[in-house]
């Protein structure tokens, strides 16, 4: 799959794997992080029980969705941002063409990708099956406007995040869970002392029980 020439990671292929679309009773976007892949964010996928859905996972250009910290001024990180919002906004348009509503789909981001994934799902808010972010926050730099419009409606919201991680700060975790609690989506937010910027074991068991409900 590639998605329409608009920007920099459009024309940029998409990985799938696990279910048919045609077969699958949901589907799970995954977003890789700065310098990582879309193969390697999709190796997550049968860590989360994820086997009755179809897997997608963009590949960002060169690597990157955006050049800088997701916290530099929003004109910084462009045209990196609106593409890569563009980009997945496409792929969840083909995803419900392909009879999957977006209630079925579950978003799940990593670092960048976290970052990437939770900006696209305040900017174009609805009722998503679910909404992960690992070590990642909305984007923009304090003082941010936050007037999104509409609901989530409901969607469930993971955020996990590590107290000292280098790269998110702990205020911008919990900015983001406020607003995306203003929302209204059913945000759980756990911080784990010391761990730095990774994964660990009980953030996979919360992303698994979310998309297991799918």
């Amino acid at each position: 799959m590639t998605t329409p020439i608009k920007g920099p990671h459009q024309g940029q292929p998409v990985i799938a794997g696990g279910a048919l679309l045609s077969h699958a009773r949901g589907a799970l976007i995954l977003t890789h992080g700065r310098g990582a892949t879309a193969q390697s964010i999709l190796s997550l996928a049968p860590l989360l029980g994820a086997d009755h859905l179809a897997w997608y996972a963009p590949q960002a250009s060169g690597n990157t969705w955006y050049p800088y910290s997701f916290l530099s001024p929003l004109p910084q990180n462009e045209p990196g941002i609106s593409s890569g919002i563009r980009a997945l906004a496409d792929l969840v348009a083909d995803i419900e063409a392909g009879g999957i509503p977006a209630s079925r789909i579950a978003l799940l981001g990593f670092s960048q990708g976290a970052c990437l994934t939770l900006e696209f799902a305040a900017r174009h808010p609805q009722r998503f099956g679910a909404l992960v972010g690992f070590s990642g926050g909305l984007i923009g730099p304090e003082g941010t406007p936050r007037d999104y419009a509409g609901p989530l409606a409901g969607t469930p919201v993971f955020l996990g995040c590590s107290d000292v991680d280098s790269h998110i700060p702990l205020t911008r975790v919990h900015e983001s869970a406020e607003v995306l609690s203003r929302m209204g989506g059913s945000v759980d937010t756990r911080i784990y002392p010391g761990m730095g910027h990774v994964v660990n074991d009980d953030e996979i068991a919360a992303a698994r029980a979310l998309i297991q409900q799918l």
